[in-house]
């Protein structure tokens, strides 16, 4: 292999998307289409429930609501909520997320620090929206990339 060269321009680093995107089966397992139990979209699908599943099991919120209509997915618990000031770093900075803090959670499942970062950068529309304390903050997601990021409002 005469020829070929390795030096400082072939090293690369990647941002948290492009890893995901680039190597997505290091997050969720094989992409398949839907057809095998196994597929990709049932783990993203699972990321974001388990974090619903942690605040039912720990007593906040009596509801997880589930649909699927034309081919999106919907996920609301009544938990919680994630801290105002930190839902955009939470869906979008890997190893972020307030299961480090085992104050906040005793338990939890799923790939923490990663999981929804993982669902946020495979997705084509990804849109993460929290209440807490009588106000809200909504920010949408196109793989990863924020287009749009709402100020905090007062809940309706």
């Amino acid at each position: 292999m005469q020829g070929i060269q390795y030096n400082e321009d072939n090293i690369r680093s990647l941002d948290w998307k492009e890893h995901i995107r680039l190597r997505p089966g290091m997050y969720i397992g094989k992409l398949g289409d839907g057809a095998s139990p196994d597929d990709g979209i049932y783990v993203l699908m699972k990321e974001i429930l388990d974090n619903s599943i942690d605040e039912f099991v720990m007593g906040n919120g009596k509801d997880i609501k589930i649909s699927l209509t034309d081919g999106a997915m919907s996920i609301r618990d009544f938990g919680r909520g994630i801290p105002l000031g930190k839902v955009v770093e939470c869906v979008s900075q890997i190893n972020t997320g307030g299961k480090y803090d085992s104050k906040a959670f005793k338990k939890s499942v799923g790939l923490n620090g990663v999981g929804t970062k993982a669902v946020n950068a495979l997705s084509e529309y990804f849109m993460v929206q929290s209440f807490r304390d009588g106000q809200t903050k909504k920010a949408v997601f196109n793989k990863g990339e924020i287009i749009e990021d709402a100020s905090i409002q007062k809940n309706r």
